[in-house]
């Protein structure tokens, strides 16, 4: 997956009126209540709720089969962050190694938050 399409799926996905954030591998922080830097605010989230520690929530994961797109999204322990899986990135498709794959992504995307996109929505 390319960069344009995941921004393209998150958008079709979302509620218009929200600001959020990408990182690298497809992980997306929605910010309910946008502060001045929105990159700095989904970093500190997604530092904070990313990485996964097994054995506690931040382990946890949901698998949400897309009507508006293909693949999923990958839930974890806080309701504004999800992670998208196409897909292209498993031959298997159910709901355990979807999630598996889409844990490690939002794992990775919490230690190297590196953002793609910005989508800020915020009156101006």
């Amino acid at each position: 997956m390319n960069q344009a399409s995941t921004v393209e799926i998150w958008r079709r996905l979302l509620d218009p009126a929200k600001s959020w954030v990408l990182f690298a591998h497809g992980t997306c922080v929605i910010l309910m209540e946008p502060a001045d830097d929105l990159t700095q605010q989904a970093t500190t989230l997604l530092r904070e709720y990313g990485p996964v520690h097994p054995g506690t929530p931040a382990g946890d994961f949901d698998v949400i089969d897309l009507e508006d797109a293909s693949g999923w999204a990958v839930t974890g322990h806080h309701p504004d962050i999800l992670t998208y899986v196409d897909p292209s990135e498993s031959e298997n498709h159910d709901d355990l190694a979807v999630g598996i794959l889409g844990r490690a992504k939002r794992d990775r995307d919490g230690h190297e938050l590196t953002v793609l996109h910005v989508e800020d929505k915020r009156s101006l």
